[in-house]
């Protein structure tokens, strides 16, 4: 399952790193608290390239982050993963953070439409 989360990172974790039997392995957590009138804190983990790639936010950005979600069973114990495969700042076509969650950027950042894009009725 796939699902975009936006919101303020709050916590980068410290880096983990070890060998399986796949070879070498780097994992980064991190913290995002999401808006809204119940605001949620989320703990997403960054695999591989993306581990390094987190490094590069800081806390308090307005980021959007495409995660799979996904649970697995152990021991008649179930343990669910949120997984990061892009993380982008968050931002309006004017390059300035907006708060997410908003239904649409701040006025003005988008275009009006042309004569094209009116229909002929």
């Amino acid at each position: 399952m796939s699902i975009v989360l936006s919101g303020k990172l709050l916590n980068i974790l410290p880096k983990q790193s070890g060998t399986g039997k796949n070879g070498p392995w780097v994992k980064q957590d991190f913290v995002i608290e999401t808006p809204g009138e119940y605001p949620r804190k989320i703990c997403i983990s960054a695999w591989g390239d993306k581990a390094d790639e987190i490094t590069s936010y800081k806390e308090g950005d307005e980021v959007k982050v495409n995660v799979n979600i996904e649970s697995r069973e152990f021991n008649d114990r179930w343990y669910t993963d949120v997984k990061a495969w892009r993380i982008e700042r968050e931002t309006t076509a004017g390059g300035e953070s907006y708060e997410s969650g908003t239904s649409a950027p701040p006025p003005g950042d988008v275009p009006p439409p042309s004569d094209d894009d009116l229909l002929p009725f």
